[in-house]
Protein backbone atom coordinates (compact mmCIF):
# COMPACT_ATOMS: atom_id res chain seq x y z
CA UNK A 1 0.00 0.00 0.00
CA UNK A 2 0.87 3.51 -0.86
CA UNK A 3 2.03 5.64 2.43
CA UNK A 4 0.08 8.41 3.52
CA UNK A 5 0.06 11.67 4.94
CA UNK A 6 -3.09 13.07 6.46
CA UNK A 7 -3.78 17.27 6.12
CA UNK A 8 -6.21 18.60 8.28
CA UNK A 9 -7.52 15.69 10.91
CA UNK A 10 -10.83 16.61 11.60
CA UNK A 11 -13.75 14.20 12.03
CA UNK A 12 -13.96 12.77 8.47
CA UNK A 13 -9.75 13.04 8.17
CA UNK A 14 -9.71 10.90 12.25
CA UNK A 15 -12.44 8.37 11.23
CA UNK A 16 -10.64 7.36 7.75
CA UNK A 17 -7.15 7.67 9.08
CA UNK A 18 -8.06 5.08 11.32
CA UNK A 19 -10.08 2.84 8.78
CA UNK A 20 -7.24 3.16 6.26
CA UNK A 21 -4.72 2.67 8.34
CA UNK A 22 -6.52 -1.01 9.77
CA UNK A 23 -6.53 -1.60 6.25
CA UNK A 24 -2.93 -1.69 5.99
CA UNK A 25 -2.25 1.90 4.60
CA UNK A 26 1.06 3.34 6.08
CA UNK A 27 -0.10 6.67 7.59
CA UNK A 28 3.33 8.52 8.15
CA UNK A 29 2.20 12.16 9.29
CA UNK A 30 -0.88 14.22 9.90
CA UNK A 31 -0.42 17.47 9.67
CA UNK A 32 -2.85 20.35 10.97
CA UNK A 33 -2.24 24.22 11.81
CA UNK A 34 -2.45 23.41 15.29
CA UNK A 35 -0.11 20.87 16.56
CA UNK A 36 -2.14 19.92 18.99
CA UNK A 37 -5.21 19.08 16.87
CA UNK A 38 -2.51 16.86 15.01
CA UNK A 39 -1.27 15.21 18.02
CA UNK A 40 -5.13 14.49 18.79
CA UNK A 41 -5.26 13.32 15.16
CA UNK A 42 -2.57 10.94 15.82
CA UNK A 43 -3.82 9.56 19.38
CA UNK A 44 -7.15 8.86 17.26
CA UNK A 45 -5.53 7.15 14.38
CA UNK A 46 -2.89 5.06 16.60
CA UNK A 47 -0.14 5.51 13.49
CA UNK A 48 1.38 8.64 12.23
CA UNK A 49 3.60 11.52 13.38
CA UNK A 50 1.57 14.59 14.36
CA UNK A 51 3.29 17.75 12.51
CA UNK A 52 2.41 20.92 10.98
CA UNK A 53 1.51 22.41 7.55
CA UNK A 54 4.33 23.81 6.97
CA UNK A 55 6.44 20.88 7.30
CA UNK A 56 8.22 19.56 4.13
CA UNK A 57 8.16 15.78 5.38
CA UNK A 58 4.35 15.71 4.99
CA UNK A 59 4.97 15.53 0.98
CA UNK A 60 7.24 12.41 1.88
CA UNK A 61 4.00 9.95 1.26
CA UNK A 62 2.78 8.81 -1.83
CA UNK A 63 -0.56 10.28 -1.26
CA UNK A 64 -1.59 12.93 0.41
CA UNK A 65 -4.96 13.01 1.85
CA UNK A 66 -6.83 16.94 2.60
CA UNK A 67 -9.33 16.29 4.98
CA UNK A 68 -9.59 20.47 6.05
CA UNK A 69 -12.83 22.30 5.75
CA UNK A 70 -13.95 23.14 2.71
CA UNK A 71 -12.94 26.83 2.64
CA UNK A 72 -9.37 25.87 3.21
CA UNK A 73 -8.80 23.48 0.34
CA UNK A 74 -7.78 26.53 -2.02
CA UNK A 75 -5.13 27.82 0.49
CA UNK A 76 -3.74 24.48 2.08
CA UNK A 77 -3.04 23.76 -1.93
CA UNK A 78 -1.21 26.58 -2.43
CA UNK A 79 0.72 25.89 1.13
CA UNK A 80 1.28 22.55 0.33
CA UNK A 81 2.49 23.10 -3.76
CA UNK A 82 4.81 25.87 -2.34
CA UNK A 83 6.96 22.70 0.04
CA UNK A 84 8.07 21.15 -2.88
CA UNK A 85 8.81 21.80 -6.55
CA UNK A 86 8.03 18.52 -8.25
CA UNK A 87 5.09 16.39 -7.62
CA UNK A 88 5.81 14.20 -10.20
CA UNK A 89 4.52 10.74 -8.95
CA UNK A 90 2.47 12.17 -5.92
CA UNK A 91 -1.16 11.43 -5.84
CA UNK A 92 -3.01 14.14 -3.44
CA UNK A 93 -6.89 13.58 -2.90
CA UNK A 94 -9.51 15.95 -1.19
CA UNK A 95 -12.84 14.43 0.54
CA UNK A 96 -15.53 17.70 0.42
CA UNK A 97 -17.89 16.78 -1.42
CA UNK A 98 -18.96 20.36 -3.38
CA UNK A 99 -15.86 21.28 -4.65
CA UNK A 100 -14.36 19.12 -7.63
CA UNK A 101 -10.60 18.32 -6.99
CA UNK A 102 -9.43 21.06 -10.00
CA UNK A 103 -9.30 23.11 -6.14
CA UNK A 104 -5.76 21.40 -6.30
CA UNK A 105 -4.58 22.61 -9.07
CA UNK A 106 -1.66 24.20 -7.58
CA UNK A 107 -0.34 20.52 -7.00
CA UNK A 108 -1.43 19.98 -10.55
CA UNK A 109 0.97 22.54 -11.64
CA UNK A 110 3.77 20.75 -9.92
CA UNK A 111 2.63 17.30 -11.14
CA UNK A 112 0.73 15.55 -8.84
CA UNK A 113 -2.20 13.83 -9.86
CA UNK A 114 -5.25 15.14 -8.24
CA UNK A 115 -8.75 13.58 -7.12
CA UNK A 116 -11.81 13.35 -4.78
CA UNK A 117 -13.06 10.63 -2.99
CA UNK A 118 -15.88 11.86 -0.62
CA UNK A 119 -18.01 9.95 1.94
CA UNK A 120 -21.83 10.07 1.22
CA UNK A 121 -22.21 9.69 4.89
CA UNK A 122 -22.86 11.27 7.36
CA UNK A 123 -20.15 11.97 10.29
CA UNK A 124 -21.30 13.30 13.23
CA UNK A 125 -18.06 12.37 15.30
CA UNK A 126 -14.71 9.94 14.87
CA UNK A 127 -15.98 7.23 16.45
CA UNK A 128 -19.32 7.34 14.10
CA UNK A 129 -16.91 7.77 11.26
CA UNK A 130 -15.23 4.34 11.94
CA UNK A 131 -18.76 2.58 12.53
CA UNK A 132 -20.42 4.04 9.20
CA UNK A 133 -18.01 4.56 6.83
CA UNK A 134 -16.97 0.79 6.18
CA UNK A 135 -19.50 -0.49 3.84
CA UNK A 136 -20.61 3.11 2.75
CA UNK A 137 -20.55 5.01 -0.98
CA UNK A 138 -17.98 6.90 -2.31
CA UNK A 139 -18.15 9.94 -4.91
CA UNK A 140 -14.94 9.59 -7.12
CA UNK A 141 -13.33 12.12 -9.39
CA UNK A 142 -10.20 13.37 -10.63
CA UNK A 143 -6.73 12.18 -12.54
CA UNK A 144 -6.38 8.52 -13.29
CA UNK A 145 -3.71 7.80 -10.95
CA UNK A 146 -6.34 9.66 -8.13
CA UNK A 147 -8.94 8.24 -8.97
CA UNK A 148 -7.23 4.37 -8.87
CA UNK A 149 -6.02 5.12 -5.32
CA UNK A 150 -9.24 6.63 -4.12
CA UNK A 151 -10.94 2.78 -5.70
CA UNK A 152 -8.43 0.90 -3.97
CA UNK A 153 -9.23 2.70 -0.62
CA UNK A 154 -13.10 1.94 -1.26
CA UNK A 155 -12.78 -1.53 -2.11
CA UNK A 156 -10.62 -2.07 1.17
CA UNK A 157 -13.14 -0.61 3.08
CA UNK A 158 -15.92 -2.76 1.72
CA UNK A 159 -18.08 0.24 -0.17
CA UNK A 160 -19.27 1.08 -3.44
CA UNK A 161 -17.46 3.79 -5.53
CA UNK A 162 -19.34 6.00 -8.08
CA UNK A 163 -18.01 8.90 -10.60
CA UNK A 164 -19.01 12.33 -10.15
CA UNK A 165 -19.39 14.55 -12.68
CA UNK A 166 -16.76 17.65 -11.34
CA UNK A 167 -19.13 20.47 -12.59
CA UNK A 168 -22.21 19.09 -11.01
CA UNK A 169 -20.61 18.18 -7.31
CA UNK A 170 -22.46 21.10 -5.43
CA UNK A 171 -25.90 19.15 -6.85
CA UNK A 172 -24.44 16.23 -5.62
CA UNK A 173 -23.84 17.84 -2.28
CA UNK A 174 -27.05 19.43 -2.04
CA UNK A 175 -28.18 16.00 -2.75
CA UNK A 176 -27.02 15.25 0.59
CA UNK A 177 -27.92 18.26 2.48
CA UNK A 178 -31.26 17.26 1.55
CA UNK A 179 -31.52 14.19 3.55
CA UNK A 180 -29.59 14.78 6.57
CA UNK A 181 -29.15 17.92 8.13
CA UNK A 182 -32.73 19.06 7.24
CA UNK A 183 -33.90 15.33 8.30
CA UNK A 184 -32.36 16.24 12.03
CA UNK A 185 -34.05 19.84 11.47
CA UNK A 186 -37.65 18.41 11.09
CA UNK A 187 -37.13 15.81 13.41
CA UNK A 188 -36.47 18.02 16.30
CA UNK A 189 -39.42 20.75 15.36
CA UNK A 190 -41.40 17.42 15.42
CA UNK A 191 -40.74 16.59 18.52
CA UNK A 192 -41.18 19.82 19.93
CA UNK A 193 -44.71 19.68 18.30
CA UNK A 194 -45.13 16.39 20.21
CA UNK A 195 -43.78 17.93 23.42
CA UNK A 196 -46.81 20.65 23.27
CA UNK A 197 -49.31 17.91 22.24
CA UNK A 198 -48.58 16.29 25.68
CA UNK A 199 -45.78 13.40 24.32
CA UNK A 200 -42.60 13.44 26.60
CA UNK A 201 -39.26 13.30 25.11
CA UNK A 202 -38.41 9.59 26.51
CA UNK A 203 -41.34 8.50 23.71
CA UNK A 204 -41.29 11.32 21.17
CA UNK A 205 -37.61 10.40 20.18
CA UNK A 206 -37.86 6.54 19.72
CA UNK A 207 -41.14 7.28 18.50
CA UNK A 208 -39.66 9.49 15.18
CA UNK A 209 -36.80 7.41 14.97
CA UNK A 210 -38.94 4.27 13.90
CA UNK A 211 -41.70 5.86 12.33
CA UNK A 212 -38.94 7.66 10.16
CA UNK A 213 -36.98 4.82 9.78
CA UNK A 214 -39.77 2.87 8.23
CA UNK A 215 -40.18 5.90 5.86
CA UNK A 216 -36.95 5.72 4.87
CA UNK A 217 -37.36 1.83 4.02
CA UNK A 218 -40.35 2.65 1.90
CA UNK A 219 -38.98 5.33 -0.36
CA UNK A 220 -35.64 2.82 -1.13
CA UNK A 221 -38.05 -0.21 -1.77
CA UNK A 222 -40.47 2.02 -3.33
CA UNK A 223 -38.45 3.90 -5.09
CA UNK A 224 -40.06 7.73 -4.14
CA UNK A 225 -43.47 8.73 -4.93
CA UNK A 226 -45.47 5.39 -4.15
CA UNK A 227 -44.22 5.43 -0.69
CA UNK A 228 -45.77 8.75 0.03
CA UNK A 229 -49.07 8.95 2.52
CA UNK A 230 -50.36 11.67 4.57
CA UNK A 231 -53.74 13.90 4.02
CA UNK A 232 -52.05 15.40 1.64
CA UNK A 233 -51.91 12.56 -0.98
CA UNK A 234 -55.52 11.42 -0.13
CA UNK A 235 -56.35 14.79 -0.84
CA UNK A 236 -57.43 15.68 2.94
CA UNK A 237 -57.69 18.93 2.29
CA UNK A 238 -59.51 19.68 6.07
CA UNK A 239 -56.68 18.11 8.17
CA UNK A 240 -53.67 19.81 6.13
CA UNK A 241 -55.86 23.24 6.77
CA UNK A 242 -56.10 22.27 10.50
CA UNK A 243 -52.39 22.03 10.49
CA UNK A 244 -52.23 25.61 9.02
CA UNK A 245 -54.35 27.05 11.37
CA UNK A 246 -52.47 25.52 14.36
CA UNK A 247 -48.86 25.86 13.19
CA UNK A 248 -49.82 29.11 13.03
CA UNK A 249 -50.73 29.16 16.96
CA UNK A 250 -47.49 27.12 17.82
CA UNK A 251 -44.85 27.67 15.48
CA UNK A 252 -45.85 29.97 13.00
CA UNK A 253 -42.10 30.56 11.69
CA UNK A 254 -42.23 27.35 10.50
CA UNK A 255 -45.69 27.97 8.39
CA UNK A 256 -43.28 28.36 5.07
CA UNK A 257 -41.36 25.48 5.63
CA UNK A 258 -44.89 23.19 5.96
CA UNK A 259 -45.87 25.09 2.63
CA UNK A 260 -42.90 24.99 0.74
CA UNK A 261 -42.90 20.70 1.52
CA UNK A 262 -46.18 20.58 0.91
CA UNK A 263 -46.13 22.16 -2.27
CA UNK A 264 -42.79 19.51 -3.23
CA UNK A 265 -45.26 16.73 -2.25
CA UNK A 266 -47.94 17.42 -3.88
CA UNK A 267 -45.23 17.98 -7.45
CA UNK A 268 -43.78 14.11 -7.17
CA UNK A 269 -47.38 13.09 -6.24
CA UNK A 270 -48.80 14.45 -9.69
CA UNK A 271 -51.08 16.79 -7.42
CA UNK A 272 -51.84 20.29 -6.85
CA UNK A 273 -52.26 22.91 -4.22
CA UNK A 274 -56.21 23.44 -3.86
CA UNK A 275 -57.42 27.35 -3.46
CA UNK A 276 -58.87 26.82 -0.21
CA UNK A 277 -55.23 25.43 1.02
CA UNK A 278 -53.30 28.09 -0.89
CA UNK A 279 -56.01 30.64 1.24
CA UNK A 280 -55.02 29.24 4.86
CA UNK A 281 -51.23 29.82 3.96
CA UNK A 282 -52.49 33.85 3.72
Amino acid sequence: MQSLTIVGPGRLGQALGRLLSSAGVPVLYVAARRLAAARAGVRFIGKGEPTGLDDPRVTDASVVLLTTADSAYEQVAQRLAALRRDWSGKVVLHTCGSLPSTVLRPLQRRGAAIGSVHPFQTIPSPAAGVRNLKGGFWGVEGDAPAVKVAMRWVKALDGIAFHVRPRRKTLYHASAFLVSPTIVTLMAESVRLLRLAGVPARIAWPMLGRFASETVRNCVSLRGPRALTGPAVRGDWTTIRRHIHALKRASPEFVPVYQEMLRAMLRLSGKRVPRAVKEAFE
